[in-house]
């Protein structure tokens, strides 16, 4: 008999401290967090922003092709883009020196040789002279492998590479020499052209040519 009062004692105890640790621990914050999952559902709703990102993704791989299209005429912009045009007053016997401090002062401040072309309108310079010495073939050899400042009269100019930048120097010669190397030195000019002459000469030629 006194087993059976017990036992049941026994059992609402224990029944007792369960239920009070199992609500003491129901009651932290830890349990609340589920509480938010019960937010899940309004996630639910969330995905629909979710499902409008990967259309989001998809719709880059559409325009990335069309892309394609625009950036054609994007290539067009960067090669119809004018470079920058410095001009040095100078008169035509100095011209020639002007234009060989404006090398100095390119390859000073860290142009690479092989990127300066410079056409003489007048006199051919002294470089030049020197290696034609030697035949068109040598000369335009070293044109072709584009390490080294590269001088050429402006008669056979046109047959010179693009380089990013160009020095004229307008030192002399007949008009039509300047009227012809100037547009000519401003299409193989990649970035800057320098001119070195006469202000209102160039001027009138760049402004009715370019």
């Amino acid at each position: 008999m006194p087993l059976i009062p017990e036992e049941p004692q026994i059992h609402e105890s224990a029944q007792g401290p369960r239920a009070t640790p199992a609500s003491g621990r129901t009651a932290p914050t830890p349990r609340p967090v589920p509480g938010p999952r019960p937010a899940a559902p309004s996630r639910p709703g969330r995905p629909g922003p979710l499902r409008p990102t990967p259309p989001v993704q998809r719709t880059p791989r559409d325009v990335a092709p069309a892309k394609p299209g625009p950036s054609g005429p994007a290539v067009p912009t960067a090669t119809t883009a004018s470079p920058q045009i410095q001009l040095i007053p100078a008169s035509a016997e100095g011209a020639l020196d002007a234009a060989e401090e404006a090398v100095d002062l390119l390859l000073d401040s860290g142009r690479a040789p092989g990127d300066v072309l410079v056409i003489t309108t007048g006199a051919q310079h002294p470089w030049a002279e020197h290696e034609l010495s030697f035949g068109e073939t040598s000369y335009w050899a070293q044109h072709d492998a584009g390490d080294d400042v590269f001088y050429a009269d402006a008669a056979v100019a046109s047959r010179a590479a693009t380089r990013p930048v160009v020095v004229v120097a307008v030192n002399g010669g007949p008009a039509s020499a300047a009227v012809t190397a100037l547009p000519l030195a401003h299409s193989r000019a990649g970035a800057l052209l320098i001119v070195c002459g006469d202000p209102q000469q160039i001027n009138s030629v760049l402004g009715a040519g370019v």
